[in-house]
């Protein structure tokens, strides 16, 4: 692991969901000094419990941080976020943003914190919960090139991978290339899977051949076992959150008058999941959704 700087020694987490924990852990594993605050108790039960330090509002981590990594979920948050940051009043403080929103509000926040001589990374993350854990995570950085060289050694402690973009939003553009993929692959993992299952072919070994061949792909190795073993409840991603994900590629596809069929074609099956009252699981509960679809009572497997 990449040995900690002096100057960027202490980093302020603000969101500890299921990414911002499992970043933090490996942060905390790397080195680094971590404070942190969620409005979720239990969050912040789990970041002591790591080792890092728990404070009573996000004011008093933007205060105690060299570095601040923001892992959000939503605009509104982060609007409010920015109006803590400035009211701290700490100039030269880098900002990492990894959360999936509009660039826009990415670019918001930006420009409102350059003013006051303080950096703004557009660093989205590409990887599940579960790979959160692993450290099997890619960057997309984008933004300020000398900001990012100087945080890289926070990056490396919860990520495989760093990919520097190019100029403030790209990193989120890339991000929306690579979850319209996800849309799909999960979404087509879970009907060759249960084309599988129809046939009778165990979903463990069809999971370890496909994944070796020309039919593999990341989603099918991730989220497979997870449709197999009908552990979508151990969410690595939420049904509920991947619709705001939704909405931003529908967003970005209509700016570029981009057609998208296979992406249209999945949407509605992620609808379905929220309707089914699947919000709070993974995203591999599509599979349960093309279960209904096709009137299919789920195995003894499930019991």
């Amino acid at each position: 692991m990449t040995s900690t700087t002096t100057a960027l020694r202490r980093v302020g987490v603000l969101g500890l969901g299921i990414m911002g924990s499992a970043m933090t852990a490996n942060l905390i594993r790397g080195g680094f000094e971590v404070s942190g605050y969620d409005p979720v108790a239990a969050a912040r039960r789990q970041l002591t419990a790591d080792g890092g330090r728990a404070l009573p509002d996000a004011a008093s981590v933007i205060r105690a941080a060299d570095v601040l990594l923001l892992s959000l979920p939503g605009e509104r948050v982060l609007d409010d976020l920015v109006a803590d940051i400035l009211a701290a009043g700490t100039p030269g403080l880098v900002v990492i943003e990894t959360s999936t929103l509009a660039v826009a509000a990415k670019q918001r926040a930006h420009d409102a914190l350059r003013a006051r001589d303080i950096v703004l990374l557009d660093c989205p993350i590409s990887g599940t919960g579960a790979q959160a854990v692993t450290r099997d995570l890619a960057v997309y950085a984008s933004g300020d090139a000398a900001a990012i060289a100087a945080v890289r050694p926070v990056l490396d402690a919860f990520a495989r991978a760093t990919h520097v973009i190019g100029g403030f939003g790209k990193g989120m553009h890339m991000k929306l290339m690579a979850n319209l993929l996800v849309s799909i692959h999960n979404l087509s993992t879970a009907e060759a899977l249960l084309l599988g299952q129809r046939m009778g072919i165990d979903l463990d070994t069809a999971i370890a051949v496909l994944s070796d061949g020309a039919g593999g792909s990341r989603m099918l190795e991730v989220r497979g076992p997870l449709m197999s073993h009908r552990t979508w409840d151990q969410a690595t991603m939420k049904v509920s959150t991947w619709q705001k994900d939704i909405a931003l590629i529908v967003a970005a596809l209509a700016e570029g008058r981009v057609p998208a069929p296979l992406f249209n074609a999945a949407i509605p099956i992620y609808n379905a999941a929220m309707g089914m009252g699947l919000g709070d699981a993974d995203t591999a509960a599509v599979f349960h959704v093309l279960e209904r679809m096709s009137s299919h009572e789920p195995s003894a497997r499930s019991e």
